[in-house]
């Protein structure tokens, strides 16, 4: 048999490994630093607990797992030969892989409400799952980074969330703008425009201007029915200016007498202007009035990041989701999250190649084996170095010395030690440092420092 990866998925490698490593503990730290707390959830879910919350088209998206057992020859036989999809999943299926961390999180936010302390704080690091067509940047199993805060509805989370992001893009070195906009804006263009009921339709496609461009969203706009003259109100929407407070502006005129439209202008106007106040350059925060995220529980501001210098989607993105634990049960719990995708910084990052030294995982010492007594005495100091934190390893065979300095290289080991009987009569140890191609001789003490 021929061994092959499952489409959409990947191995990950020492230095790949080192690397994420690097990029999650920036993202940690960050969180932490915010006041965040970390949470686990299981990898996969019940399936009602994720059906319904992503929109028609994330729905279609979520891998189902299949019922343990004879689960087949339970099958509605009628349902099965006419391939009625949609009442033989349930018969099947009642478990999925994670499509998110936020529907997750409200769950655990609704079974724990009784326990938590609000306004609470949390960030989450796991992979997640998507039935999703793989292209670059778009993996079928992924890591996200999520920092919620529930429990408030103060704007001052929107603003902080911002910071976070900044500080931590920042830290990284990735130049970014923030995309922002409000879904009550979007619910106010759609009442300006006369077509609330298709709100979701509307959103869905509006989403996708950037990749279909302004002829691709009129004419899904026309496929799911909406009419000409609704589109025509709404042509300023491709034209707008870089000032995103003028852009506002003019809102606030198409908007007179639209309640839920002026709450949005409302309170991206604070957003904006709070975050400027504390030193952000509006070049790094744009007003994307296009900017939808197709998915159902967004109630408020909507975030997506993107690198300044690489052609690749969102890097990050999230929004306000006040009503999300209400599905489960649970009223009056607000909340606000941000999400950092990991796979796609990660891509960024070595485009531009960001990644430090220190983000790669070396070995510092390599011992020579000469076999005998050396090789004890070896171990030994090797067991020293490793109670420092320094790592160090020795050569597994007593093999050809030639051998051995291959493979220190080709593994990137910085120094190769020699520890053969004069050295071992003397107190001292020879290394040769394998980058610099220089060799020294120092005592035993000198080296253990």
């Amino acid at each position: 048999m021929k061994p092959s990866l499952a489409k959409g998925t990947r191995d990950f490698t020492a230095q790949e490994v080192s690397r994420r490593k690097y990029i999650i503990n920036v993202l940690q730290n960050n969180f932490e630093l915010f006041g965040f707390q970390p949470l686990e959830t299981p990898s996969f879910e019940n399936l009602s607990t994720l059906t319904g919350k992503y929109g028609e088209e994330g729905d279609r998206l979520i891998f189902k797992i299949l019922n343990s057992g004879e689960y087949a020859s339970k099958v509605n036989q009628e349902d099965w030969d006419h391939k009625n999809h949609q009442k033989l999943i349930p018969q099947i299926s009642d478990k999925a892989l994670r499509y998110d961390l936020t529907v997750p999180f409200a769950r655990f936010v609704a079974m724990n409400h009784g326990k938590l302390t609000f306004p609470y704080k949390r960030y989450q690091i796991q992979p997640v799952w998507r039935a999703d067509r793989p292209q670059k940047g778009r993996f079928r199993e992924f890591y996200q980074c999520d920092a919620d805060v529930v429990g408030s509805e103060s704007l001052l989370q929107e603003v902080d969330l911002v910071q976070l992001y900044l500080k931590s893009f920042s830290d990284l070195k990735i130049p970014v703008t923030i995309h922002m906009n409000n879904r009550k804006i979007l619910s106010g263009l759609a009442e300006y425009a006369g077509i609330t009921d298709k709100l979701i339709e509307f959103t869905v496609a509006l989403d996708k201007l950037d990749k279909i461009g302004k002829e691709g969203v009129v004419k899904e706009l026309l496929e799911r029915e909406i009419s000409q003259e609704s589109i025509d109100k709404l042509e300023f929407l491709f034209n707008q200016s870089d000032d995103a407070l003028e852009n506002l502006l003019q809102l606030k005129e198409k908007f007179a007498g639209n309640e839920i439209g002026l709450k949005g202008v409302e309170e991206l106007e604070f957003v904006l202007t709070q975050s400027m106040n504390l030193g952000v350059d509006m070049q790094n925060l744009v007003f994307n009035i296009t900017l939808a995220r197709g998915l159902d529980y967004y109630t408020g501001a909507i975030f997506e990041v993107k690198a300044d210098e690489v052609a690749m989607g969102s890097i990050g993105g999230g929004g306000r989701y006040d009503n999300l634990t209400e599905v489960f049960g649970v009223k009056n719990i607000p909340g606000i999250g941000v999400s950092f995708g990991l796979d796609r910084v990660y891509l960024v990052m070595e485009e531009l190649n960001l990644f430090p030294e220190e983000a790669t995982t070396q070995v510092e010492y390599l011992f020579a084996n000469f076999g005998g007594e050396g090789t004890i005495e070896a171990l030994k100091m090797i067991m020293q170095l490793r109670e420092k934190g320094i790592s160090a390893e020795l050569y597994p065979e007593n093999a050809k010395l030639n051998k051995q300095f291959t493979y220190a290289e080709k593994k990137g080991i910085k120094n190769l030690v020699f520890l053969g009987e004069e050295e071992i009569k003397n107190g001292t140890v020879t290394y040769k440092n394998l980058e610099a191609a220089e060799q020294k001789t120092v005592s035993l003490e000198e080296f253990l420092g």
